[in-house]
């Protein structure tokens, strides 16, 4: 299948709406089965929007290659609601057709599992409610079946979990999200106010909030022909690689304090606050609000902001490294890690898993080298990769992406000394060009943030669509716990720690 099926894009880039081929739901099928075939590629993006008058839906897979998004799109015919499931031949596509059934009423014949999503309001099944969810069931008198949520102790937020068990062992998880319907999507594409998108954005997962404004930014600025300087690419890479920093160190604290490990617990507590509060120095807010803004930034580094983080990464480094040592060499903590959760490469390729979930299991899915954006494509980021998929290959690879990190912060300091650009104030009344579709993804702590966007004829915003990482890996926690003991689901969950919020849009 050539260039005839689909439109080549670059990550951060925009094209001409009208460039993008429209075929017959038959060839769109041979032609994204065709390219689903190689490893190396996974689909980012598959989803609908009503355009003058008409549903048009978007396929964008990512060829890890090629270094490049292909665009794929069909239009049903009007008397047509029901398609042929592309979910038997490629897993990975069963939750974006199941969320496209959700908000369009299409059938995919074939489908497995075409259950609901995440009830946004605007579903035409109205009776598609909570109560009403269709979970799975195994009829025997020797299993029995445990739910957890959706409420959760502490600042967890809403989800359900229920779990077919056979005495303490797991055989079966099922995740129902949906709980928060915040209408981030029709929000984002409504109005004209770009600094309110910013805000929305970095508000989408409160833990990913750099890496979702700059996901953002980039849209819109490749939707406008708006062009950052070098330094601003910089400091906007340094941004994301202290988020991932913090959050890493953050988790490292939380798998301890699982397993009842509290020295490990509250010495990972402080590292992480010592980081978060170097981002509060750096822009005011501790998880990076406000730091990135679009065409600009209205908190540029300087020197003295340079020299005192790279002595709190040093000394946090250090410190964290002997630690994590400690960590990761006591036995009563390794019996409760290794083994524990395995997920397996083929699984992860089946589901399409991205980000560390994908990593920990030998697959190579990191966006920053597979199709750089900001700065990376001058930089060198090491594709960190690990095989055995379970709950200690989480942890340890949290630990050699803070040291990653750390060194990408040095060099990326190193040559943002040499450079002399201006950054100038934030732009939020700039024309974006009408007729364009544009996508931009962002490798965040979790894996791949995926933003596309359309505008009109008018240069306005159509349609606006958001998906993140755990979009794709809540089914690889539902595959992790199997033949578990149900006692280790907590460590489990926690060790992919997985964004209710990113889901619930």
């Amino acid at each position: 299948m050539g260039q005839f099926y689909s439109e080549i894009i670059k990550s951060s880039s925009a094209l001409d709406l009208r460039e993008i081929p429209v075929l017959e739901y038959e060839v769109f099928y041979e032609a994204v089965s065709e390219f689903l075939k190689g490893d190396e590629n996974h689909c980012v993006a598959y989803y609908g929007v009503e355009l003058a008058g008409k549903l048009k839906f978007f396929l964008c897979i990512a060829d890890d290659r090629e270094k490049n998004f292909r665009v794929f799109s069909f239009e049903p015919d009007n008397d047509t609601d029901v398609l042929k499931s592309l979910t038997p031949e490629y897993p990975q596509l069963h939750i974006f057709e199941r969320e496209i059934h959700e908000n369009f009423g299409i059938k995919f014949e074939g489908h497995p599992w075409l259950k609901p999503v995440r009830y946004p309001y605007y579903r035409p099944d109205k009776s598609a409610v909570m109560d009403k969810y269709p979970f799975y069931e195994i009829e025997s008198e020797e299993l029995h079946e445990v739910g957890v949520g959706p409420i959760h102790a502490g600042v967890i937020e809403p989800g359900y979990f229920r779990f077919i068990c056979n005495g303490e062992k797991v055989l079966h998880l099922e995740i129902q999200l949906g709980y928060q319907h915040r209408g981030i999507e029709k929000l984002l594409a409504a109005g004209s106010n770009n600094l309110q998108k910013c805000i929305l954005c970095e508000n989408i997962a409160g833990d990913t909030s750099i890496g979702y404004a700059l996901a953002h930014s980039q849209l819109m600025e490749s939707l406008g022909n708006l062009e950052v300087s070098e330094t601003l690419q910089i400091e906007r890479c340094i941004g994301l690689e202290l988020e991932r920093i913090a959050v890493h160190i953050g988790d490292t604290a939380a798998l301890c304090g699982d397993v009842a490990y509290q020295l490990g617990q509250v010495v990972c507590e402080a590292l992480r606050t010592e980081i978060i509060n170097t981002t509060q120095n750096w822009c005011g807010n501790r998880f990076g609000k406000g730091l990135v803004r679009l065409g600009g930034s209205n908190y540029p580094m300087n020197s003295f902001f340079t020299e005192k983080m790279l002595k709190v990464l040093e000394n946090t480094g250090t410190r964290f490294t002997e630690i994590t040592e400690r960590i990761y060499s006591l036995p009563s903590v390794l019996a409760r890690f290794e083994d524990i959760g395995q997920l397996t490469k083929q699984q992860a390729l089946s589901i399409g898993a991205v980000g560390m979930v994908a990593r920990t299991c030998g697959l190579s899915r990191d966006i920053r080298i597979s199709h750089p954006f900001q700065y990376y494509d001058k930089v060198e980021v090491q594709s960190l990769i690990l095989e055995t998929g379970d709950v200690l290959a989480r942890g340890l690879l949290r630990v050699r992406e803070v040291g990653e990190s750390v060194r990408i912060i040095r060099e990326l300091v190193n040559i943002w000394n040499g450079h002399s650009g201006d950054i100038r104030k934030p732009v939020y009344n700039h024309k974006l060009e009408p007729n364009r579709f544009a996508i931009s993804v962002v490798e965040g702590w979790r894996g791949e943030i995926c933003l596309a966007a359309i505008t009109d004829a008018d240069g306005k915003i159509e349609s606006y669509k958001v998906k993140d990482p755990s979009f794709h890996n809540w089914m690889a926690l539902a595959l992790a716990v199997r033949n578990q003991e149900i006692s280790d689901f907590p460590v489990c969950n926690k060790s992919f720690n997985l964004s209710y919020c990113g889901n619930d849009l």
